[in-house]
C-alpha cells in the first residue's frame, strides 16, 4: 500500500491537501491518508465493478424472482455505503503496518532468489492460502452463535445482485478479507503484485454475485462461481468457498449448483412465466429463454 500512498502524496496530498509543515512520513498523516485512500478507493472500485457487472453481465431475469426484495439494489448499495467506512478502520490498521515496514512485501524482483518465477508462484500460493482461510472464516460466521450478529445481514439478499458483493456487516466484511492482509506478513510478495491481487479479489467478489452461471464444462468441478454462491445464499449451509470447490469437498459442504441441474432460480422464473401463460413452450430451450 505504500506504493499507492507515495503516488497519492506526490500528486495530490502534498501539493493540494496537507500543509507543507506536515511531513509525509509522519504516522498520523499516513493513517489519515490511508483512511482517505481506503474509503475513496473502496467506493470507486465497488461502484465501477458492480455497475459494470449489473448492466453487462448480470441476468436481469433474476429481478423477477419471488425472493428479490422491494428496492433491493438500493438497499444493497446503502448497506455497502454505510459499511465501507467502518470496514476501513481495521483494514487501514493492516495497511499502516505494511507501510511501516512490518510485512514481507518487497519492491525489487531482481533482489529475490526466485525472481519472476517467485512472483508467479506467489500468485498461486496467495489464491490457495486465502481460499483455505476464507472457507473456514466463512463457515465460522455461519455458526449459530455468530451468524445472527454478523453474517445474517449479507444473507438478507437471498437472490443477490452484483451490488450485494460488499453489502456486509463491517466486521463480517473485514474478517472475510483478513486472509488477504495476513498473507504478506507471512510470505514474501511483490508490492505491485499484491495490488493486482487485491483488485482481482474485489472483482471476483462481485463476479460470484453477478447471476451469470456460465462456467466452462472442464472447470465446473473446480471453480466456485456465481452458480455455487447463489445456492449458498439460497440454502445457507453449502458452498462456503471463495475461489474453488476444494475446501467445500473436504469439509462436506459442497453442493452441486441447482442451476447446473436445471432447477435454479432462472428455471423457477421461466417455469412460473410458463404457468402464467407469459412464456410459450417453444421459447424455452435447455432451461433458458431464447431470444
Amino acid at each position: 500500500m505504500d506504493v499507492v500512498l507515495d503516488y497519492a502524496d506526490h500528486y495530490i496530498l502534498t501539493p493540494y491537501v496537507y500543509p507543507s509543515t506536515w511531513p509525509e512520513k509522519d504516522p498520523w498523516r499516513q493513517i489519515a491518508s490511508l483512511l482517505l485512500i481506503a474509503n475513496i478507493g473502496g467506493y470507486i472500485l465497488y461502484f465501477i465493478s458492480a455497475t459494470f457487472s449489473y448492466f453487462f453481465i448480470f441476468d436481469h431475469r433474476l429481478m423477477k424472482h419471488p425472493q428479490i426484495l422491494d428496492n433491493q439494489i438500493r438497499k444493497e448499495i446503502m448497506c455497502t455505503v454505510i459499511s465501507v467506512p467502518f470496514m476501513s478502520i481495521p483494514t487501514v490498521t493492516m495497511f499502516f503496518l505494511e507501510v511501516r515496514g512490518y510485512s514481507k512485501l518487497y519492491d525489487n524482483v531482481g533482489d529475490t532468489r526466485l525472481g519472476y518465477a517467485g512472483v508467479v508462484l506467489s500468485m498461486f500460493t496467495f489464491i490457495a492460502f486465502t481460499d483455505m482461510c476464507i472457507y473456514w472464516i466463512h463457515r465460522f460466521l455461519h455458526h449459530k452463535l455468530v451468524y445472527k450478529h454478523l453474517h445474517k445481514l449479507h444473507h438478507k439478499w437471498k437472490v443477490p445482485t452484483p451490488f450485494a458483493s460488499h453489502a456486509f456487516h463491517p466486521l463480517d466484511g473485514f474478517l472475510q478479507s483478513l486472509p488477504y492482509h495476513v498473507y504478506p506478513f507471512l510470505f514474501p510478495l511483490h508490492k505491485v503484485t499484491y495490488l493486482g491481487l487485491f483488485l482481482f479479489v474485489n472483482v471476483w467478489t462481485v463476479s460470484i454475485h453477478d447471476g451469470d452461471f456460465r462456467v466452462p464444462e472442464t472447470l465446473k468441478p473446480i471453480v466456485n462461481g456465481s452458480a455455487h454462491h447463489m445456492d449458498h445464499h439460497l440454502f445457507y449451509n453449502y458452498n462456503y468457498g471463495q475461489f474453488f470447490t476444494l475446501w467445500d469437498r473436504i469439509g462436506g459442504s459442497f453442493k452441486y449448483p441447482s442451476s447446473f441441474d436445471g432447477c435454479g432460480p432462472i428455471d423457477l422464473i421461466l417455469s412460473k412465466e410458463k404457468e402464467n401463460g407469459r412464456l410459450k413452450p417453444e421459447h424455452i430451450k435447455n432451461g433458458k429463454k431464447r431470444d
